[in-house]
């Protein structure tokens, strides 16, 4: 808003006090000179800001991405975790193009008021009004197949979940079921969207559900944490926790091995002595959940800096020494390639983290969706998921998703 704000007030206050004058000589009112005169002579100003804030609202539009709304973004955001720079450029391509698109159709409204050129405005106009009915065209399509009883599987904003989508995903489509994803999502925005029925199933892990979704910070114990979840998110929202896939992918703190070795490090305990000289690496949102409030409490951490990446990018950070000790995800398969040191939580500050799927309420009576996804209870081990994982984020060879997916069906 604020540049049409801006632009307005200063091209009405930069109108010529002659001509306003003379408005008043001819006996206009004051809405009649405001009409007639002070908008039309301010309006190539007052459109330049409706320019500028086109273009602002297309960039801003990408960041629609992690609450779960279909954009350009979704290219950009899959692209850098996956480290697949053809579709970062699609995407950001794609959102230039259109925002010049836009910025000349505005031009020729513009000068179509300017010059009154009326040819000029409605083409502008015209061309506005095809392009809001392409955008909204995909939305209505989405409505038409929901209609229809198509799945929606939904995913966070990290290589395993993607895979783990397309694998739940295949098993439904291998039904002859429709299905669409909703990738991206961050961990609050996920669940929110299962429990509203957006979405129909998801993985999440149960140490982010104890601690995140029902605010406990105690600890007692995976099978404890597993059946307390079945039983509360079931009572609290209608939300159904099918089954445990069969490997924990936990917050961890990771350290290069020769940086360890080097400071003495094993444990969350030795780490502490050292952290003042050390830098923290966090993915986007782990300095503001509960684990980490939970092991900074526990051991009285205090790092020299703290910084946030995007996960692939923490990994780098880890090897090019920008960071000292990264918040890892266990079953990530870079441990193993890049020879990191996992340490230890004596402690027991962080909770379990079986992946587990959940279920919309409006589905938990669906024999089809539970029929299709209950199989992989089990099915899944921890190196599995680290070979999958390594296949989609290593820098060669790399898999998407859809073929990493069909690893863990072998």
């Amino acid at each position: 808003m604020l540049p049409i704000l801006r632009n307005a007030a200063a091209g009405v206050s930069g109108v010529d006090p002659a001509v306003v004058e003379a408005a008043r000589g001819v006996g206009m009112t004051d809405r009649q000179r405001l009409w007639r005169v002070e908008l039309p002579l301010a309006a190539p100003v007052i459109m330049a800001g409706v320019r500028t804030a086109a273009v602002w609202t297309i960039g801003a539009a990408t960041l629609s991405t992690p609450v779960g709304q279909t954009s350009l973004g979704d290219h950009i955001f899959s692209g850098l975790q996956t480290e697949d720079w053809v579709a970062v450029l699609v995407g950001c391509a794609a959102s230039a193009g259109l925002a010049l698109v836009v910025d000349g159709l505005l031009a020729l409204i513009e000068t179509g008021v300017a010059r009154g050129r009326r040819r000029r405005l409605w083409s502008g106009g015209a061309g506005l009004l095809i392009g809001l009915l392409a955008a909204l065209a995909p939305l209505a399509g989405r409505a038409l197949s929901q209609g229809q009883a198509a799945y929606v599987i939904g995913a966070k904003n990290f290589s395993e979940q993607y895979i783990l989508a397309e694998l739940m995903a295949g098993r439904l489509e291998a039904e002859g079921a429709s299905v669409q994803r909703r990738v991206n999502l961050g961990s609050v925005i996920a669940y929110r969207a299962l429990a509203s029925g957006e979405i129909d199933a998801y993985v999440d892990y149960s140490g982010t559900l104890w601690a995140n979704i029902l605010n406990r910070q105690d600890n007692p114990g995976r099978q404890a944490v597993l059946e307390g979840l079945r039983t509360e998110l079931k009572a609290r929202d209608g939300v159904v926790l099918l089954n445990a896939l069969g490997f924990e992918n936990a917050y961890a703190l990771a350290m290069r091995r020769e940086r360890a070795e080097q400071l003495g490090i094993k444990t969350l305990a030795d780490l502490a002595a050292k952290a003042p000289q050390l830098t923290m690496g966090g993915d986007l949102e782990f300095f503001s959940r509960p684990e980490w409030k939970s092991v900074e409490s526990a051991y009285g951490l205090k790092f020299k800096t703290k910084r946030q990446f995007q996960p692939t990018f923490m990994y780098r950070a880890l090897a090019g020494r920008e960071a000292d000790v990264i918040s890892a995800f266990s079953s990530d398969g870079r441990i193993a390639a890049d020879d990191l040191v996992l340490l230890a939580d004596p402690k027991g500050a962080l909770p379990p983290y079986d992946a587990v799927i959940l279920v919309s309420p409006k589905r938990a009576d669906d024999r089809r969706l539970l029929d299709a996804l209950g199989p992989l209870g089990g099915s899944i081990g921890v190196q599995a998921m680290q070979a999958a994982n390594y296949a989609v984020d290593r820098d060669t060879d790399k898999k998407s998703p859809t073929e990493a997916a069909r690893m863990l069906r072998r």
